[in-house]
């Protein structure tokens, strides 16, 4: 037996059908039977005629090929996992009404049945140790579940209070950032100013300065910056976020993936986690806003980020609501 007792989908199974891997399925454990092919006493054409299927009305049908007890025995030598629940929450059609209130989950029933993550303990390292295939993991996660109080993410108090943000933070936290920017753009339009670390609160001071001219060319790059961060926010979520086929078959990117979108699709009505934490999105905001720095002339960059920041603001309080 593996050293990892793997959790696997019917899919996963149908997938290896071919003399180069196949699996059969029996009593929802799993079998990687590639190399017993060519010792089965009844060629491997009988077996390969079953490959990616479940076994065991086969193998007790007499007609068909009789078993004996040892051959049992011997398959067992095969097991590299189990079949997951293929139960659902809900199905892929379904929508939610106006007057919908989700039932809470029990945390034991849930896990007992789905053997997928146990909500009364930190969730994102039983993601890290996962014992399940991509197809369990993605087939589990779509299944949304619901708790009264927010689920923990990380077991140090320091670590989860990063990953819990209530909705109004962000246009507290962005909000002023964005201002500043629009405001030091206008004013970069109009003088030369010195760095940021030199005179950050110069262009509050110099406002009576900027003359109307300024603010027209700020505002047609806030709307350009409106423009990338939709973007933007279409293709990370098209093609990052919603990256489920490519994703590769291994616990740190099925961590990343959870921590990054599959958590919202898990609890979607967590509501401590449906915008994202401050320190995150001063992460992934980094290399986005060095970019514009390279990519235009200082004015005409923080005029851009403040309409993709504003329009980040108004996003993420959309989402919540």
């Amino acid at each position: 037996m593996s050293k990892r007792f793997i959790i696997y989908t019917a899919e996963d199974v149908a997938a290896h059908n071919t003399a180069s891997s196949c699996w059969v399925s029996r009593r929802d454990k799993v079998y990687d039977v590639t190399s017993f092919l060519n010792d089965h006493p009844g060629g491997d054409d009988y077996i390969l005629k079953y490959a990616g299927q479940d076994i065991d009305e086969v193998m007790k049908d007499k007609d068909e090929h009789d078993h004996s007890d040892s051959a049992y025995e011997m398959l067992e030598n095969y097991v590299i996992g189990r079949l997951g629940t293929g139960a659902t929450t809900v199905s892929d059609d379904w929508e939610a009404t106006d007057d919908f209130h989700p039932d809470d989950t029990d945390e034991v029933q849930d896990y007992e049945k789905n053997q997928f993550l146990d909500l009364r303990k930190p969730l994102l390292r039983q993601v890290w140790e996962a014992n399940w295939s991509k197809a369990y993991y993605l087939q589990q996660v779509h299944q949304p579940r619901h708790l009264a109080e927010p689920a923990r993410f990380f077991g140090p108090d320091i670590l989860e209070f990063n990953t819990r943000t209530v909705w109004y933070v962000v246009p507290i936290f962005w909000g002023p950032v964005a201002t500043y920017l629009f405001f030091r753009s206008a004013l970069q339009w109009t003088v030369l100013l010195p760095a940021f670390t030199v005179q950050p609160i110069l262009p509050w001071k110099a406002l009576s300065l900027i003359p109307t001219i300024s603010y027209g060319k700020t505002l047609a790059c806030f709307f350009v910056g409106n423009l990338i961060w939709t973007l933007l926010e279409y293709l990370f979520h098209r093609f990052l976020f919603h990256i489920d086929y490519l994703l590769p078959d291994h616990p740190a990117f099925l961590t990343l993936h959870f921590l990054m979108h599959g958590v919202h699709h898990y609890l979607p009505m967590d509501r401590l986690r449906l915008v994202m934490p401050p320190a995150l999105f001063l992460t992934l905001q980094t290399p986005m806003t060095r970019l514009a720095h390279l990519l235009f002339p200082p004015a005409m960059a923080n005029g851009i980020i403040s309409g993709a920041f504003t329009f980040y603001i108004l996003y993420d309080c959309m989402h919540y609501a």
